[in-house]
């Protein structure tokens, strides 16, 4: 809360709006944790029993004023409706969440609110559209980019000899360093390659995520012992702009994310998702685990020299998602 509480002085004392672009001030972005614990605090107890437009209208003008942003005088008919601060409100009294009229952003943050049977603030969430789209069991919504190696690869690979021009930019030549244990492509491949050889605990066929996590934790052990957590962020390493895809068979699933997509990241707006390094890590199952036979690293800007997409997606205008009976737990 006090770093939420030093930025929202920042955005106050700022003279923007919600809807004006925060790509030059990335520190007045409020990240999703931060995000959450702010509106969790400021909208407990609103009551929101009014008319949908006048709901809406009250709504919206008490995440200004909790966000330290001038409420203004009509908002616009605007997607996201917080462009600056990328995300969207949704009320919801059920487990049913509906979105209208717009397709599942990977790089858009979803608040979504409950009330009570009294219309009564209790809870709010914070999530990114690819933690929506995971929720979608019903078929409706196709949400997951694919891809495959061009030809199945037999050994090691560095795809791209450096890294974009916006990470040499901000990273990589910036004086001061902005961070200073950040490590240039080349260099993130030769600590990787230290993995290769090794078995990755295997905790089961179908749990693929706790079996990437733990190639996420070596990961991170190997790069400097970073603490890693299950929270779902991208890229998984933000350290290191890293991305890690755990590969047992041919296709990578990438979620909503396209990889030389030049969309900011939701967390780091200075940065576009093809300016995440993707390490792809074959291997076969083993009765020990996954044995890590090799890692292939690429920017996203160079993936599909390597890489070959399998289509794009598929989204209906409107859909239901039932969110889990623990979402607001």
């Amino acid at each position: 809360m006090r770093t939420g509480k030093s930025i929202v002085k920042a955005i106050s004392s700022s003279g923007l709006t919600i809807y004006d672009s925060l790509q030059d001030q990335p520190h007045l972005f409020i990240p999703n944790d931060v995000l959450e614990a702010l509106l969790s605090k400021g909208l407990k107890g609103l009551v929101l029993d009014q008319p949908l437009r006048t709901r809406s209208k009250v709504l919206k003008s008490k995440v200004c004023s909790v966000l330290g942003y001038p409420v203004p005088k009509s908002f616009k008919k605007v997607q996201p409706r917080f462009p600056g601060q990328n995300f969207d409100t949704y009320v919801q009294k059920s487990n049913n969440l509906q979105i209208w009229n717009e397709e599942v952003s990977s790089s858009r943050r979803y608040v979504i609110i409950r009330v009570n049977e009294k219309d009564v603030v209790t809870k709010v969430r914070v999530v990114t559209g690819d933690v929506i789209a995971a929720y979608d069991t019903t078929g409706t919504l196709t949400h997951k980019y694919q891809a495959k190696a061009k030809t199945p690869p037999t050994e090691s690979h560095l795809v791209s000899a450096t890294d974009t021009a916006n990470v040499t930019e901000k990273l990589i030549t910036a004086l001061p360093p902005a961070w200073p244990n950040f490590l240039v492509i080349e260099q993130l491949y030769e600590e990787l390659l230290k993995l290769v050889g090794t078995i990755i605990t295997n905790p089961g066929i179908t749990q693929e995520r706790t079996r990437g996590g733990s190639l996420h934790q070596a990961v991170c052990k190997t790069l400097g012992n970073l603490v890693w957590q299950d929270n779902g962020q991208f890229p998984d390493v933000k350290e290191h702009l890293l991305e890690i895809k755990l590969q047992t068979s041919p296709t990578i699933d990438l979620g909503l994310v396209c990889p030389d997509s030049t969309e900011p990241i939701d967390d780091l707006p200075m940065f576009r998702h093809c300016d995440v390094r993707y390490a792809v890590f074959y291997g076969p199952l083993v009765p020990q685990g996954v044995r890590l036979n090799h890692v292939v690293l690429s920017t996203g800007a160079d993936f599909f020299d390597y890489f070959q997409l399998f289509g794009g997606l598929v989204m209906n205008r409107k859909y239901q998602i039932p969110l889990p009976g623990d979402f607001f737990s």
